[in-house]
């Protein structure tokens, strides 16, 4: 029996036929293309601006550096997420203070968040997990009490809506990802989205190592002179018109696609409903999830044996997330020893990712939920 892919993108003719296009355009690095997807994306996004870059970690780093954030400032964010976040911290050269999560939907506590303020605190950087949208409110509050900025890493939440708002409506910017299996991707990739003018110009020079004028703008615009100034140090940061061409079909038929991955959520919670070794984070209640990941929580003594287990029956599976601290790098500079952040802790070392992506069928949901719970049999 064939086994089941943990995921599969579902890129096809379109993308090819706008790689087509690309390549008969003068301009493969960023150029009208890119564009053209900053300007789309803000319009799903409901967003004035939107910068793209690199990767969500770019994304990240820059947001941190245009808003000033840097040496001896603290930025608050869970541990509950893939290193990316808290490295992104580092690189803007302040300091990651973790704060723990809520126990049914693994996102940042509000409550938590507000304990590990101090004086050294310039922001908060929110994690939306899974797919699920951070309690935005109760965050935004909480940065506003404190004069605090709100930052989202929305790598898993470019779809995800909560209590009438998405990501990037209520944070300085939000940060996305565009790695290979996103909801929207380029292979590698991110963006910014924000509504603040003066750092989505900033942002564009950061992005493309300070310059004023990129390499389009420079070659096909009027009153040109030398061609460019730097006025800042960036990075390299920039989206190019080949990632760009690849997502803007993508972003035509989001909807769609984020409709096929909800009627596989929906097979998958059909087929374990009753097991009773399995829990699910909650969806909350005016929350539409984007849908990114299919984690669940397994006994946590018997996690690793059933990983092994499912990817001995050809079930491909994934952790997400071991928590940040524990990882052996933050534990040699920063020694938070285990228990620091016993909720973050509990799901990391009990969470059990499934296949899970817009073209998976119905067989392949029955098959791989089947060998979860045979998995789960042969390790008790």
């Amino acid at each position: 029996m064939n086994g089941v892919d943990f995921f599969r993108h579902n890129l096809g003719a379109e993308e090819l036929e706008a790689l087509r296009e690309a390549l008969e355009g003068r301009f493969l690095t960023t150029g009208p293309l890119t564009e053209r997807f900053e300007t789309e994306l803000a319009a799903y996004l409901g967003v004035p601006y939107v910068v793209g870059v690199t990767s969500c970690t770019a994304a990240m780093h820059l947001s941190l550096l245009a808003w000033g954030i840097g040496p001896g400032d603290e930025v608050i964010t869970t541990p509950l997420t893939f290193m990316a976040t808290a490295n992104a911290i580092l690189h803007a050269r302040a300091t990651p203070v973790f704060a723990d999560v809520d126990p049914a939907t693994g996102n940042l506590d509000p409550a938590a968040v507000e304990a590990a303020v101090t004086r050294r605190t310039r922001a908060i950087l929110v994690v939306h997990l899974y797919g699920v949208l951070a309690d935005m409110h109760a965050l935004r509050a909480v940065a506003d009490r404190h004069g605090l900025l709100l930052f989202e890493d929305a790598a898993h939440c470019v779809e995800g809506r909560r209590a009438g708002v998405g990501p990037g409506q209520l944070g300085e910017s939000a940060s996305f990802s565009f790695y290979a299996t996103k909801n929207l991707t380029s292979g590698e990739g991110g963006a910014i989205a924000l509504h603040d003018a003066k750092c989505y110009e900033q942002l564009r020079k950061l992005r493309l190592h300070g310059m004023t004028r990129d390499a389009h703008s420079r070659h096909q615009g009027a009153g040109a002179g030398a061609g460019y100034d730097m006025d800042l140090l960036g990075w390299k940061y920039n989206m190019d018109t080949l990632q760009a061409a690849l997502l803007r079909p993508q972003l035509a038929r989001i909807e769609a696609t984020w409709e096929q991955r909800a009627v596989a959520w929906r097979w998958y919670m059909e087929d374990l409903q009753g097991c009773p070794e399995v829990e699910f984070p909650t969806i909350p209640d005016g929350c539409r999830s984007a849908y990114h990941l299919f984690s669940l929580w397994v006994p946590r003594a018997r996690r690793d044996r059933v990983l092994e287990e499912l990817r001995a029956r050809g079930i491909g599976c994934a952790v997400n997330f071991i928590p940040v601290h524990l990882l052996s790098y933050y534990q040699k500079r920063f020694n938070l020893p285990a228990g620091s952040f016993p909720t973050a802790e509990a799901i990391g070392a009990r969470t059990l990712t499934l296949p899970f992506f817009p073209g998976i069928t119905r067989d392949e949901v029955a098959r791989a939920a089947g060998e979860l719970r045979r998995a789960l049999e042969a390790t008790a």
